[in-house]
C-alpha cells in the first residue's frame, strides 16, 4: 500500500507565500528573488511530503492561481494582454484593471481565476509541469506532476464572445454548447498529450491528473468525450491516476471504465462512492486511491474506523492505496502553534501537517506495525468524549415555528414604508462594510489582544476611526454609510470571537485568493450569543450623521460555510443556531434605532451542493436560516452581500430569502450577472450594483462603472438600483479607495441628472 497526499497548503509556517507576493507587488523584492523564495517553498513542501507519504507532487506551488497556470499553459490568454511579458502579465491577468473574472473553486471557499478562450486552437505556451518536474529532479526528489484534467479546465473556463457596435466589446459564458466543448476538448488534448510526452522523456514515472468536474452532473456525451481524451492522453504511455473530489463520481461505471492506470475516489464527502465498490466491485487491473482522509475538516481522524475501512476495500481492490479526500489547502498548515483552543479542543483537531501524518499511521497500520495501531487504538478514545453542549439552545431550536421563518408584512408593503422613512435618491450610494485596514489599524488591534494597550486605549481608537470614515463618507457624498469595521478581523472571524460554542485559532490562516488570507473558526459546540456583538460601534456611528448607517452582520450560512463545522449534527440545525444567535443581534440594533441592517451571505452559491438532486434539501434550510435571522420589523430594511458567485442557477432560491436590497459584484463580469435578474420573471427586490472591482488596485474611471450601470438599466427599473463597490474595501489602500468612490457618487449623480432628465 502506498500512501499519498496532494494539495498541500502553499502558504508557509510563517506565511512565506503571502509575504513574498506582497513584497513583490510592493516593490521591495526583486523578481529573482521572488522565485528564490517560491523555489525555498516549494522544497520545503517536498520535505514534508518526503516524511510522510510515498509520492511527492508537483506542479502544485502557483503564483497565484493554478487554473491561470493551466490557462497559461495551453496558451488561453486572452488578447486585451497583448504579448506575454512573464510575472508582469501573469499578474496583470491575475488582479490588474482588466484581470480575469473570479469566482468560487466548486463549492469551496477558494476563488480560481476564470480562464478566458477567445480562439479555439490551443497550444503548449508554458510548460509548468515539465519545468516543475524538472527543477525537483535537479534537486534529488522524485515527483508526480499533478495537472488540472482537460475536462475540468474546459468545463470551469467560460468562453469569450465579442459584441458588434457597442460596449464593452466583449462579454463571456460558460462552454455550455455541445458541439463547441467537443471542439475544444478535441483541439486542447493534443497540447496535453504534449505535456505528458515531455515528461515520459525526462524520466517521469507517472502522472496525477485532477478531474473534479466528474463529480458534476455529467451527461452521456459528456462521458464519451472524457473517454476519448483519456484514451488518447494514455497513448503517450505514462501512467495517468485520475483524482475526482468534493463529490462522489456522477456516473461510478463510466469513471472505473476509463483507460487508465488510478482512480481517486472521495470516500468521505458522502456514501455514494463507497457504496457502488460494494455493489458493483472495483477493476482489478486498475489501482484504487482512496480518499479518506478529510481534506477539508480538521477534525482527527477516527483512525480505528479508518483501518477497517481499508480493510474492507483492499476485499474489492487489491492494488490499494491511501490518500486525503480533496487538496489540503482548505486546511492551515499545522495545529501544534495552537496554544489558546478551548480545553480538550486541540487534541481533536487535525490540520494538514497532521493529516499527512494521519495516512502514514493508517499505512503502516494497515502493514502490521505495532507502533501505528496503537496510535489507531488512542484516536478511537479521544474521539468518544463530548463537549460544548448547550441546554438552552437546543430548547430554541426544537421550539421553532413556521411564523418565525416569516416577516411580518409582504415585500411591496414594506417597500413603500421604508422609501417613506429613508426618503432616499434614486440610484442611492453606498459601500458594502468595510474600509481600510491600515497598518495603523492592525498594529492597536494587536496591542490589545497582547495586552499592551488597554481596552478604554482601544475603544477610543476605533471611535476615533469611526469618526473619521464618517466624515469622509459624508465628505464623498455617499447616501448611506457604514462605519467602517475597523474593529473587525475578518467577517466571520468577528462574530466568532463573540460566539460560545465556536473557537477560533491564532496561526491557523488558510488561503481564499491570491495572497488574501482569513482564519477559518472552529464549530465545536452549541452555539450562541452571551451578549450584543456589533451594537456598540454601528450606534456611535449613527450618533455621528443624520443619515442611514447601516448595521453590519454576516449572515448564518456565511459563518457556517467559513468555518470548520461539528459533524455530529446537521448543518441544518447548526444554522439555525447561528441565526438565532443573529437574531438576537437585528433586535437589538432595531430597539436602538438602526434603520438598516445588511446581513451578508457570500458564501450562500458555494454552499449548494455540486449535484442538482441534492439542492433542494440544501436550499430549504439555507434560506429559512437567513429569514429566521432576518425576520426584523416591516420598518426596517434588509439588505444581504453576495459576490462572484453563479447567480443563474439559484436565483429562485436567492428570492425567497426575502431581503429588500441585494448587492452583487457586476464589475469583472462586465455586467453579465445581472442577465440571472433579467430572465427572473417578476423580480421586485432592489439591487445594489457592483461597479466598482475592489479585488484590483486600478481605480476605475466614471465612464467604465456608468457602462455596468448602463447595462443593468437595460433589464431592470431604475427605482431598483442601488450603486456600491462589488465587496468590502478592508484590503485596499485610502488612496486608491477614496478616487474611486468618489468617481462612483459621481457617476451616480451624474446618472440620476440624466435619467431623471429623461422623465
Amino acid at each position: 500500500m502506498k500512501a499519498i497526499a496532494f494539495g498541500f497548503p502553499k502558504l508557509g509556517d510563517k506565511r512565506e507565500f503571502k509575504k513574498l507576493l506582497e513584497d513583490f507587488w510592493k516593490g521591495k523584492i526583486s523578481e529573482e528573488e521572488l522565485h528564490t523564495g517560491m523555489k525555498d517553498l516549494a522544497l520545503w513542501r517536498a520535505e514534508l511530503y518526503k516524511e510522510s507519504v510515498d509520492l511527492i507532487p508537483s506542479n502544485e506551488l502557483s503564483y497565484y492561481d493554478f487554473m491561470l497556470d493551466t490557462a497559461l499553459m495551453v496558451g488561453a490568454l486572452p488578447q486585451r494582454f497583448k504579448d506575454f511579458k512573464g510575472m508582469e502579465t501573469y499578474f496583470e491577468m491575475a488582479r490588474g484593471k482588466n484581470a480575469l473574472e473570479m469566482t468560487k473553486w466548486f463549492n469551496t471557499n477558494y476563488h480560481y481565476l476564470v480562464p478566458e478562450i477567445e480562439r479555439e486552437k490551443f497550444q503548449l505556451f508554458i510548460n509548468k509541469p515539465l519545468n516543475d518536474y524538472t527543477f525537483y529532479k535537479q534537486k534529488g526528489y522524485e515527483t508526480v506532476p499533478h495537472i488540472i484534467g482537460p475536462y475540468t479546465f474546459l468545463r470551469m473556463s467560460k468562453a469569450l464572445r465579442k459584441k458588434e457596435g457597442e460596449l464593452p466589446i466583449y462579454e463571456i459564458e460558460k462552454i455550455e454548447d455541445k458541439d463547441q466543448f467537443q471542439r475544444l476538448a478535441q483541439n486542447l488534448t493534443p497540447v496535453y498529450r504534449e505535456v505528458l510526452k515531455s515528461l515520459k522523456e525526462a524520466g517521469c514515472q507517472r502522472v496525477h491528473i485532477e478531474e473534479p468536474a466528474l463529480v458534476l452532473d455529467t451527461e452521456d456525451w459528456q462521458w464519451d468525450l472524457v473517454h476519448q481524451i483519456y484514451t488518447q492522453l494514455s497513448q503517450e504511455g505514462l501512467p495517468i491516476a485520475l483524482f475526482t473530489y468534493y463529490d462522489s463520481v456522477s456516473d461510478y461505471q463510466k469513471y472505473v471504465s476509463l483507460p487508465v492506470q488510478a482512480l481517486h475516489l472521495d470516500l468521505v464527502s458522502n456514501d455514494e462512492n463507497l457504496e457502488n465498490i460494494e455493489k458493483h466491485g472495483f477493476p482489478e487491473d486498475k489501482e484504487l486511491i482512496a480518499g479518506i482522509i478529510n481534506g477539508r475538516q480538521p477534525w482527527r481522524a477516527n483512525l480505528d474506523e479508518k483501518l477497517k475501512l481499508l480493510k474492507e476495500l483492499s476485499q474489492h481492490a487489491p492494488n490499494l492505496s491511501v490518500a486525503n479526500s480533496c487538496p489540503l489547502y482548505h486546511l492551515p498548515v499545522s495545529v501544534q502553534p495552537e496554544e489558546e483552543l478551548p480545553e480538550g479542543l486541540k487534541e481533536r483537531l487535525s490540520f494538514a501537517k497532521e493529516k499527512l501524518k494521519e495516512l502514514k499511521v493508517l499505512k503502516t497500520a494497515f502493514g502490521g506495525d505495532e507502533t501505528a495501531l496503537k496510535e489507531v487504538e488512542e484516536s478511537r478514545k479521544l474521539l468518544e468524549l463530548s463537549f460544548g453542549e448547550n441546554a438552552e439552545v437546543r430548547r430554541r431550536i426544537t421550539s421553532l415555528k413556521d411564523e418565525d421563518f416569516r416577516r411580518d408584512m409582504p415585500y411591496e408593503e414594506r417597500d413603500k414604508l421604508q422609501r417613506e422613512i429613508l426618503n432616499l435618491p434614486l440610484f442611492p450610494t453606498t459601500t458594502i462594510g468595510s474600509f481600510p485596514q491600515t497598518e495603523e489599524v492592525r498594529k492597536m488591534r494587536t496591542a490589545y489582544r497582547t495586552g499592551k494597550i488597554s481596552e478604554e486605549e482601544y475603544k477610543n481608537f476605533i471611535k476615533k476611526q469611526i469618526e473619521k470614515v464618517i466624515a469622509f463618507q459624508e465628505d464623498v457624498g455617499l447616501d448611506v454609510l457604514v462605519h467602517g469595521e475597523f474593529e473587525r478581523t475578518d467577517m466571520v472571524e468577528f462574530f466568532a470571537f463573540k460566539l460560545d460554542g465556536v473557537a477560533t485559532t491564532k496561526h491557523g490562516w488558510v488561503l481564499s485568493y491570491g495572497s488574501r488570507v482569513y482564519r477559518p473558526p472552529i464549530i465545536y459546540g452549541d452555539v450562541s450569543r452571551p451578549k450584543p456583538m456589533t451594537l456598540e460601534e454601528i450606534t456611535y456611528a449613527q450618533s455621528l450623521t443624520d443619515k442611514p448607517v447601516k448595521g453590519m452582520l454576516t449572515g448564518p450560512v456565511t459563518i457556517l460555510n467559513w468555518s470548520y463545522y461539528r459533524e455530529d449534527v446537521p448543518k441544518r440545525v447548526i444554522a439555525y443556531q447561528i441565526a438565532l444567535a443573529l437574531l438576537d443581534e437585528v433586535r437589538d440594533l432595531e430597539e436602538a434605532g438602526i434603520k438598516i441592517i445588511q446581513i451578508d451571505e457570500p458564501a450562500f452559491r458555494e454552499g449548494v451542493p455540486l449535484k442538482r438532486r441534492d439542492w433542494q434539501e440544501y436550499f430549504n434550510w439555507a434560506v429559512k436560516a437567513f429569514r429566521l435571522c432576518s425576520k426584523a420589523k416591516p420598518e426596517t430594511q434588509i439588505h444581504t452581500h453576495m459576490c462572484y458567485s453563479e447567480f443563474n442557477e439559484i436565483i429562485e432560491y436567492i428570492y425567497q430569502m426575502d431581503f429588500d436590497v441585494i448587492s452583487i459584484e457586476a464589475s469583472r463580469s462586465k455586467g453579465e450577472i445581472i442577465e440571472a435578474f433579467e430572465k427572473f420573471k417578476g423580480w421586485d427586490r432592489q439591487i445594489g450594483i457592483g461597479v466598482y472591482d475592489i479585488h484590483s488596485p486600478a481605480v476605475p474611471t466614471k465612464e467604465e462603472m456608468k457602462l455596468v450601470m448602463e447595462r443593468a438599466l437595460k433589464v431592470l427599473p431604475k427605482e431598483l438600483l442601488w450603486v456600491n463597490p462589488d465587496c468590502g474595501l478592508k484590503t485596499r489602500k485610502w488612496e486608491e479607495v477614496e478616487p474611486a468612490l468618489r468617481n462612483m457618487v459621481e457617476m451616480a449623480q451624474e446618472l440620476r441628472q440624466e435619467v431623471m432628465a429623461e422623465v
